[in-house]
């Protein structure tokens, strides 16, 4: 049995009478990699948070190397050697690396004048210590994603730690920087240091786990041992229901009308050459690596970062899109990439946000907004995307995941789209979530809405669309249109430049 370093024993938290934690334990030993698992709103966060520091437990004991805690101040677990590297890595873009890495060190010792030689012998012996190279004079805001990774965790490491909890660390990265990313936590496993794992990509927890703990409602359904499962057994034990996925079927032999037509459409270092379209009912996938320029196409067709040259056409109607007020009277909508800074207005409620995009439908004759017409849309669509709320007064901050991009979702459907583009539509939501979330899309494209799906995730491609279109660099390198004739590693080595040869597409 390795060491045990820190152990959470029956730790319950409330708020606003929600049980977040409901006598919840669980063990981290020495140099093993622990994956958290569960649903939006399991308490994975509320757990991360108890650990670090940052709430204290209403019931249960923390104990850290022997040491029983009733509270922990977050300065304490920093001391304990405990560190937290969130989804946006906290770090200053402006800063240099070899800063980022050490003022947090610099900080605590009290220095009062800054020994720059001290900064950059810090820095270097941090990342000599998991074997990374990255030039210390380098402004943190130009580094890859990847390399922002190895500074959070060089900067955890010079403060001594011994568990570093990583709340989904690859949101962002690209299957190259997430497979680098897991080499560097190999390193830091083969010197002892224990990896709290956070995720909703159970393909990741596959890859880098020892163990898995699973949290439902707040509870603690059990700890496994990652060779003990597989997707099916851990998405049971993460929602308690069977999920299953049915493929998009599309009626080819019907004659659709074409919502959407682009031709030639380029944008000078982003993308070039686009010719595509979109029918009535079709769910079009557009996939490729992070970089690839499929976002940066979406953005141009909804009027955000106009086309250079090339003609979009909708309905059969050559149109002139130069910013988003063109593409929502055109019928366009887009549901951005990232829901949190680009989706939602966090600090409204759930009826501020559904509405926003449709405040003309809700003006009375004076032109001042009826109250009473902004509720009835609200809970039209509450209901709609089966958002799960209390209250429509509730702030957009205070959703899980899921039901956060559900508000997006309905906000956009609010303005009656005929053409939905949908990037990255369930980024950092869970298992359960995501099956909700398809069924909708599925639904709506059978309703004859055109949708264009933008992933990287191969599987979400597969089983929600009828066509796939491949885009690296810029350019479309593939277009699949029998998407029950190609498997996932098919499609994913197309992605990444690995194709099979003799694949009939």
């Amino acid at each position: 049995m390795e060491e045990i370093l820190v152990e959470v024993k029956n730790i319950s938290k409330n708020y606003a009478g929600v049980k977040a934690l409901d006598k919840v334990d669980m063990v981290i030993r020495k140099g093993e990699v622990r994956c958290l698992v569960g649903e939006n709103g399991s308490g994975k966060s509320t757990l991360i948070k108890v650990i670090a520091g940052v709430e204290n437990p209403d019931e249960g004991e923390i104990i850290i190397r022997g040491i029983p805690h009733k509270h922990i101040r977050a300065i304490e677990a920093i001391r304990e050697g405990i560190q937290v590297i969130y989804q946006d890595l906290s770090l200053f873009p402006n800063l240099t690396v070899a800063e980022n890495i050490s003022l947090n060190y610099m900080v605590e010792k009290d220095r009062k004048i800054i020994n720059w030689n001290e900064v950059k012998n810090i820095a270097q012996n941090a990342l000599r210590e998991i074997g990374e190279e990255i030039d210390l004079t380098d402004t943190v805001g130009n580094l890859s994603m990847a390399k922002r990774q190895t500074v959070a965790i060089c900067r955890a490491l010079i403060q001594d730690a011994r568990l570093i909890i990583m709340d989904e660390p690859t949101t962002a990265l690209t299957r190259d920087d997430v497979d680098h990313l897991f080499s560097v936590i190999k390193k830091l496993k083969s010197k002892g240091i224990s990896i709290l794992f956070v995720t909703h990509k159970l393909s990741e927890i596959f890859q880098i786990s020892d163990v898995v703990t699973i949290l439902r409602d707040g509870k603690k359904v059990g700890d496994y041992k990652t060779e003990d499962l597989d997707n099916e057994k851990l998405t049971l034990l993460m929602t308690g229901k069977k999920i299953e996925y049915i493929n998009y079927v599309y009626e080819e032999s019907i004659k659709y009308k074409t919502l959407l037509r682009v031709e030639n459409l380029t944008r000078k270092g982003h993308f070039k050459n686009i010719t595509l379209d979109l029918k009535e009912g079709e769910i079009l996938g557009i996939t490729g690596l992070v970089g690839s320029g499929r976002t940066e196409l979406a953005l141009s067709i909804f009027g955000l970062n106009p086309a250079d040259s090339g003609k979009i056409y909708v309905n059969e109607k050559l149109v002139n899109i130069k910013s988003p007020k063109d593409a929502k009277s055109l019928g366009i909508s887009y549901l951005p990439e990232d829901r949190l800074t680009q989706g939602l207005f966090l600090s409204q409620s759930i009826e501020n946000n559904i509405t926003v995009t449709v405040l003309n439908k809700v003006l009375n004759k004076f032109f001042l907004i009826d109250k009473a017409k902004k509720k009835d849309m609200s809970q039209f669509w509450i209901k709609n995307v089966d958002i799960k709320t209390p209250s429509m007064e509730l702030l957009a901050r205070n959703l899980s995941g899921g039901n956060q991009q559900k508000v997006v979702l309905a906000k956009w459907l609010a303005t009656d789209p005929k053409i939905f583009i949908l990037d990255g539509p369930t980024i950092g939501i869970d298992v359960a979530s995501k099956s909700n979330i398809y069924k909708i899309i599925k639904k709506l494209a059978s309703e004859g809405m055109g949708i264009i799906i933008i992933s990287d995730e191969i599987p979400e491609v597969l089983r929600n669309c009828n066509r796939i279109i491949v885009m690296r660099n810029g350019r479309i390198i593939k277009k699949i249109d029998k998407v029950n004739q190609i498997t996932e590693d098919e499609l994913l080595n197309i992605v990444i430049g690995k194709e099979f040869e003799g694949v009939s597409l």
